[in-house]
């Protein structure tokens, strides 16, 4: 196991409780362990002078080994819950991304196609764009990216409509 004096130390410092790395001995005891991080917004945790990710060391303390990507199903960076986690690709992880701040349309994959006049669907799989056509009507080129996304992304779908 790559990260077994890693997992060794995670089981003798901290506890597991409902999302939450819990310290067991020394000054601590009690309290949850991180500090979430002002540049990205995740719980950060140090571990014998070096910084994880406490979603990434909760996975490893519950399931013994890392992944190389963690989703965090509900999209909330902080719901470190286990049965929040999964395993993912980075494509995968990118599946579950909530809607972009720069969407104009309000829906993930639909943008104004200034040419036509009309709603244009896009899909991104396996790094390449997949045009799913131009509509008139933004609830026709709604239900088309939907439809899609669904077949597409598997168990990774997210419409964008997720608790943020």
């Amino acid at each position: 196991m790559k990260n077994r004096k890693l997992y060794k130390i995670l089981k003798n410092k901290f506890d597991y409780v409902d999302g939450d790395l819990i310290y067991k001995d020394g000054r601590r005891t009690g309290k949850a362990a991180g500090t979430i991080s002002t540049s990205h917004g995740y719980r950060n945790l140090s571990v014998d002078g070096k910084v994880y990710l406490v979603h990434r060391m909760i996975y490893l303390y519950c399931h013994g080994y890392l992944p190389p990507v963690i989703d965090h199903i509900d999209t909330d960076k902080l719901n470190n819950r286990i049965e929040n986690l999964r395993p993912a690709t980075q494509e995968q992880n990118a599946y579950n991304a909530k809607l972009s701040k720069a969407n104009s349309s309000g829906i993930k994959g639909v943008s104004w196609h200034k040419a036509t006049q009309k709603w244009q669907v896009v899909l991104k799989v396996k790094k390449k764009h997949i045009w799913l056509g131009c509509y008139a009507d933004i609830k026709d080129a709604e239900a088309a990216v939907k439809e899609h996304r669904e077949q597409l992304h598997g168990e990774f779908t997210n419409h964008g409509d997720k608790a943020a």
